[in-house]
């Protein structure tokens, strides 16, 4: 079974409070791919970076005083584009998240219980590459280490383009397969 992983393409990260013009340049690559993902029958999983009233009180609202992806807020929601294929995003509280890490080993287990492969590969796409993408790549694969780990750099932008250059770097050491590099 082969996963797609679409981190955080919400609001605020493309147009809204920490919307970036490379951002809004991944979203038709990004939409691409999810269809492509969808024609070859992957799973498409979505993330959604979950923030309460108070992030402003929370360890991550004190060192990054900009409110984003408030629950409710029109920059919470995923894309226009691409809502209609993120009928249950998985809401994280934070970078990482365990939840999807647990639910793709189960996913994992579950398949090789049937007699079949498992998991075999997980692809992420989204934002932010140096933060969000490389946190759940990398949880990824401390939960499904004998799985390929691959990022579409082309379907990803970090806070900077030199972030986003570093991030991918980082993940090629740490054996995640960077594919679709510019």
């Amino acid at each position: 079974m082969n996963v797609l992983v679409v981190v955080d393409l919400q609001n605020d990260f493309v147009s809204g409070a920490l919307g970036t013009a490379e951002a809004r340049e991944i979203v038709p690559l990004a939409v691409g791919r999810v269809a492509d993902g969808v024609s070859r029958g992957e799973e498409i999983l979505f993330t959604r970076d979950t923030h309460e009233a108070d992030y402003l009180d929370t360890q991550e609202g004190k060192k990054l005083p900009v409110p984003h992806c408030i629950r409710g807020t029109e920059g919470w929601e995923i894309v226009p584009q691409l809502r209609e294929y993120a009928k249950f995003p998985i809401d994280k509280p934070t970078f990482g998240s365990r939840e999807l890490g647990a639910l793709l080993k189960a996913r994992d287990e579950d398949l090789k219980k049937q007699g079949k492969p498992g998991v075999e590969k997980v692809t992420l796409i989204g934002l932010c590459t140096d933060i969000c993408v490389i946190s759940n790549a990398l949880l990824i694969k401390a939960f499904l280490p004998e799985a390929e780990i691959a990022v579409d750099a082309r379907c990803c932008a970090g806070v900077t383009p030199e972030s986003h250059q570093n991030a991918l770097a980082a993940m090629r050491v740490c054996q995640i397969t960077v594919e679709n590099m510019a």
